[in-house]
C-alpha cells in the first residue's frame, strides 16, 4: 500500500488531469484531452457552457463555446455510459460494442424498452438510419405511440421511434455521430462514423479493461461507494479490483488523515514534475477532478456540492456555481449566467489571498470562448 499525503495527492491529480498548464490549442488539443481523461462527461444544462465545454476549455486554447462535437464527432468519439453519460474516445467501441446492451447503469431499464418495442419496428428504424443517416430523431419516420417509462412522475417518450433510437443506441448497432446547432443528436451507423474502429476486436474482457479506464479516469478512485463509480458499481465490491493490484495493474493507495482506500493506475504514482501557468480556471461541476466530494474535501479542504438539483430553499450557494482552480488549490466559486451575448457574473466567492486580476482575466477568456461581447 503506498501512502501519500494531502499535497502530494493534489499535485498529482492536478498534473494526471491535464489542469497545469494547457494540454493542446484547437482541435487537436480537444482530442489530446478526450485521450488523457478517457471519458467527459455530459449534462444537457447550457448556462456558461455545457459540462463538456467546460471540461475542454479547463484545458485547451483556441476553442470555443459547442466546438466539442465538432472536433470529435464523427471518428474520434462516441457517447455511452461510463462516468454516467460520457463523451467517450472511438478507441473504447470495441468494447462497448463487444458487451452489448449490459454496458450500461442500472436505472437506465433496457430491457423495459426492449419488451416495449417490437422487434421489427427496431430493425426498421436502423434500416432508414442505413438509408438515410446521419439522421436526428425528428427527421426520421413516424412509426406511432408507445408506452413511455416513468421516471419517478416523469415521463419518457411516448414516441416509438424514439424509444428504438435508444435501444439501437444502448445495443451500439447505431452511434451518435454529432450534434445540430441547436444541440439536438445526430445518429448514424458505427461503420459510417467511426470508420475500422467499428469492426476491430476488443482488447480484453469488459469488467477488467472499464475498471482499469475509470481508475485512470478518475485519477485517485475512492473503494467506498459513490457516483464515481456508476456502472462499474457492481464491481466495487468483487475480487477484481484486489486481483488487479496483485498482478500490478492497479495500486492499493491511503492519503494521510483518511482511513479510506484507493485505486490508482501506476503511472499516476510515477515522478511528478509539475509546471504551473498563471491561470484561474473555471471547473465544469462534473469535471472529473470534483467527482468524488469526498477526495476534493480531504486534500483540497474544499467542501463542493453542485446544488442544480436541490430545493431553491436548500441552497448555500446557487444553482449552477462552478469551482474555480489555481494551480493546486480551488480558491473560490462562480454564479455566472450567459445572457444576450453578455457573461453576467452574478456572485464569486474568493479565498482572502486570491488575485482578483487574475479571475478577471479567466473570466475575459471564458467570455470570448463563448462569444460573449463583454463581462
Amino acid at each position: 500500500m503506498i501512502t501519500l499525503t494531502p499535497a502530494d495527492a493534489r499535485r498529482r491529480m492536478i498534473g494526471h488531469l491535464g489542469l497545469a498548464r494547457p494540454v493542446g490549442r484547437g482541435a487537436t488539443g480537444i482530442r489530446k484531452v478526450l485521450e488523457r481523461l478517457r471519458c467527459i462527461q455530459l449534462d444537457p444544462l447550457d448556462v456558461i457552457g455545457t459540462n463538456a465545454d467546460l471540461v475542454v476549455m479547463a484545458r485547451v486554447d483556441g476553442i470555443g463555446r459547442g466546438e466539442v462535437w465538432r472536433h470529435l464527432f464523427p471518428r474520434h468519439a462516441f457517447e455511452h455510459f461510463a462516468k454516467e453519460r460520457c463523451i467517450l474516445p472511438a478507441a473504447a467501441f470495441p468494447a462497448y460494442r463487444q458487451r452489448g446492451h449490459h454496458a450500461q447503469t442500472p436505472w437506465w431499464r433496457h430491457e423495459v424498452r426492449e419488451e416495449r418495442v417490437p422487434q421489427k419496428l427496431i430493425a426498421a428504424v436502423l434500416g432508414e438510419i442505413a438509408e438515410r443517416g446521419p439522421i436526428g430523431a425528428r427527421d426520421l419516420s413516424d412509426r406511432g405511440s408507445v408506452e413511455p417509462i416513468d421516471w419517478s412522475g416523469w415521463k419518457g417518450t411516448a414516441k416509438a421511434t424514439t424509444m428504438a433510437l435508444e435501444i439501437l443506441w444502448t445495443r451500439c448497432e447505431i452511434v451518435v455521430c454529432g450534434r445540430t446547432e441547436s444541440g439536438a443528436k445526430l445518429y448514424d451507423l458505427p461503420e459510417r462514423a467511426l470508420g475500422a474502429m467499428a469492426t476491430a476486436s476488443a482488447p480484453e474482457e469488459f469488467e477488467r479493461w472499464a475498471l482499469r479506464e475509470r481508475v485512470a479516469a478518475a485519477g485517485l478512485l475512492s473503494r467506498a461507494g459513490g457516483s464515481h463509480w456508476s456502472m462499474l458499481s457492481g464491481l466495487r465490491a468483487s475480487s477484481l479490483p484486489d486481483e488487479m493490484i496483485d498482478r500490478g495493474e492497479l495500486c492499493d493507495v491511503t492519503i494521510h488523515g483518511s482511513s479510506r482506500r484507493y485505486l490508482a493506475v501506476p503511472a499516476f504514482l510515477g515522478k511528478v514534475r509539475i509546471t504551473y501557468d498563471d491561470r484561474v480556471r473555471i471547473l465544469g461541476p462534473l469535471d472529473p477532478l470534483v467527482w468524488d466530494r469526498d477526495l476534493v474535501r480531504l486534500i483540497f479542504d474544499f467542501d463542493y456540492v453542485w446544488e442544480v438539483y436541490k430545493p431553491a430553499s436548500q441552497r448555500r450557494w446557487g444553482w449552477y456555481v462552478c469551482p474555480l482552480l489555481y494551480r493546486d488549490g480551488l480558491i473560490g466559486r462562480l454564479d455566472a449566467r450567459i445572457e444576450n451575448e453578455r457573461l453576467v457574473v452574478r456572485r464569486v466567492w474568493l479565498d482572502a489571498d486570491a488575485d482578483i486580476a487574475l479571475v478577471r482575466s479567466a473570466l475575459q477568456r471564458h467570455a470570448e470562448a463563448c462569444r460573449c461581447v463583454r463581462v
